[in-house]
């Protein structure tokens, strides 16, 4: 797939694997980065052949959070250039790049398994926030260290972080900013499963084959935006509107045919529907310029 400097893409059988690759910076994030990693979830949004993202880091961490090489000057937008200055800000503001990568996830059309290999502090762990399952190895760290850097939580992870471990957790890793090992992110529920640094990778793995083997993609594509879109429903009703709008949709296709008939016949499906072609507008009601 394309050459990028700071991460790595690589695809082998329905998996693609994007690996954070600056491992002598610890996998620092810089603009380079943010650009490479929306580039990449663009090209496994087209590529049929994709049917999970793996994301996970090179040598021995998962991302150190933010590159603080600019010293002082790191968090002040003021100082800084960049050819992509202008077109990061809205009305005045200057558009926070962790946010600008978690927007992306949240509208990937493939699964998004974080395998976090190693430490996982700042951007390091609020990137992961929009990730749909977190494995961990026994390894790993993480901290939201916004306060200890005289800054406040970044990369939308004030919508995620209290969706995925409540408000009490999540005020109190923020107020503290301390790092804190994989087991308690287990405990309260950020991380889905902990493993030997060698076994992390493989168990990913078995999870994403899980789901490419055994399920059809539109199918898939269509369930990752109904769960994560229905965290902000304000009632039952919008779920139950879009649910039916996609079940009207997809009980004509191919793949609910297919889907049927392989279980009756007792035997693998090959589902015939592509994300990149058949992908239902279950979206009519709402603002969703991804689906329009």
């Amino acid at each position: 797939m394309s050459n990028f400097e700071t991460i790595r893409l690589e695809v082998e059988d329905g998996i693609a694997t994007l690996t954070l690759n600056r491992p002598d910076k610890l996998n620092a994030f810089n603009t380079q980065m943010t650009q490479e990693m929306i580039a990449a979830f663009d090209q496994t949004d087209a590529d049929d052949s994709v049917r999970v993202v793996i994301v996970t880091g090179a040598g021995r961490a998962f991302c150190a959070g933010a590159d603080l090489s600019a010293g002082a000057a790191t968090f002040d937008y003021s100082t800084r250039g960049g050819q992509d200055k202008e077109a990061r800000t809205v009305e005045g503001v200057q558009r926070d790049g962790g946010g600008l990568l978690t927007l992306r996830i949240y509208d990937s059309l493939k699964p998004v398994i974080a395998a976090v290999n190693g430490p996982a502090v700042g951007v390091g762990v609020t990137m992961q926030l929009a990730m749909d399952i977190r494995m961990a190895s026994t390894d790993a760290r993480y901290g939201f260290v916004f306060s200890r850097r005289g800054i406040n939580p970044e990369a939308c992870s004030s919508w995620f972080l209290p969706r995925l471990v409540g408000i009490q957790t999540a005020l109190e890793w923020c107020y503290s900013g301390r790092v804190f090992p994989a087991q308690e992110a287990h405990e309260k529920g950020l991380v889905r499963s902990m493993h030997a640094p060698e076994d992390l990778l493989p168990a990913a793995r078995a999870l994403a084959r899980e789901i490419a083997d055994n399920t059809a993609p539109v199918s898939i594509a269509l369930t990752r935006q109904l769960i994560w879109r229905m965290a902000g429903a304000n009632h039952p009703m919008e779920a139950h509107m879009a649910d039916s709008r996609g079940i009207q949709a997809r009980g004509a296709m191919a793949d609910a045919k297919e889907g049927v008939t392989s279980f009756l016949e007792k035997r693998p499906p090959r589902y015939p529907d592509k994300v990149s072609t058949d992908l239902p507008n279950i979206w009519e009601h709402w603002n969703a310029p991804r689906f329009q």
